[in-house]
């Protein structure tokens, strides 16, 4: 901005991959190989820093990645998918409400049981336990991201802002990310958002004028678990 020239007011970390990428760990391990550019087929949105204090609650996000996306399709014209590989920070908070006061029985069953096997110690690094929970979280959290609404919109931070900007619900991701962080607040569960520039329109309006979400099938079979 004119007013702090040479002081970012927002920047996105940019991952060019092959393939959507499910998991965080390599696109951060600092040993992993360097790769050609030129050879990549996509662009993951990893992170996105709002760098002042004073202008916090104002999305500059949308603005930003879509200006990202323009300059990437002109710098490499390789590239063919541009998505996000996105946290779920409040996954695991909302699955305690749910198993205590969700006015669907079925549900605040299944959250109350996947709450009581998180509660396992160690239970990510033991696969059967893992494994058996994998389905179950999944499809909870399907149903978080897609069918849980404050006034109208996505319930979840994070999906609001990217399903606003008119992305695609993409892909979920078990075991995504686990670091303690993210274990805490989502299981370890990441999502992939797709940003289709031929779609972002469409996909913005469908939203605010139906309050549908543009979802994979995939995603959207897992969700109608509960319905």
């Amino acid at each position: 901005h004119p007013a702090i020239e040479h002081d970012p007011v927002i920047f996105v970390q940019v991952a060019l991959v092959q393939g959507m990428a499910g998991e965080i760990g390599p696109l951060l391990d600092p040993a992993a190989p360097v790769g050609d550019p030129a050879r990549a087929d996509t662009a993951i949105f990893y992170s996105i820093t709002n760098t002042q204090k004073g202008l916090r609650g104002i999305s500059f996000g949308n603005f930003l990645l879509k200006q990202v996306i323009a300059d990437l399709q002109q710098t490499l014209p390789n590239l063919r998918c541009f998505a996000t590989l996105s946290p779920i920070p409040d996954f695991v908070p909302w699955l305690r409400r749910a198993a205590e006061e969700h006015e669907s029985d079925t549900l605040r069953e299944a959250a109350s049981t996947a709450l009581t096997e998180l509660s396992q110690v160690g239970w990510p690094d033991r696969p059967p336990e893992s494994e058996a929970l994998k389905l179950k979280l999944l499809q909870l959290c399907a149903h978080y991201l897609a069918r849980e609404r404050s006034r109208d919109r996505p319930l979840d931070r994070v999906a609001r802002f990217h399903l606003g900007n008119g992305a695609r619900l993409e892909r979920l991701n078990w075991r995504g990310d686990l670091s303690p962080k993210a274990l805490t607040q989502s299981a370890g569960i990441l999502v992939n958002y797709l940003y289709d520039p031929a779609a972002l329109e469409r996909n913005h309006e469908m939203l605010v004028n139906t309050g549908r979400i543009a979802m994979r099938r995939q995603v959207n079979r897992l969700a109608r678990a509960f319905e």
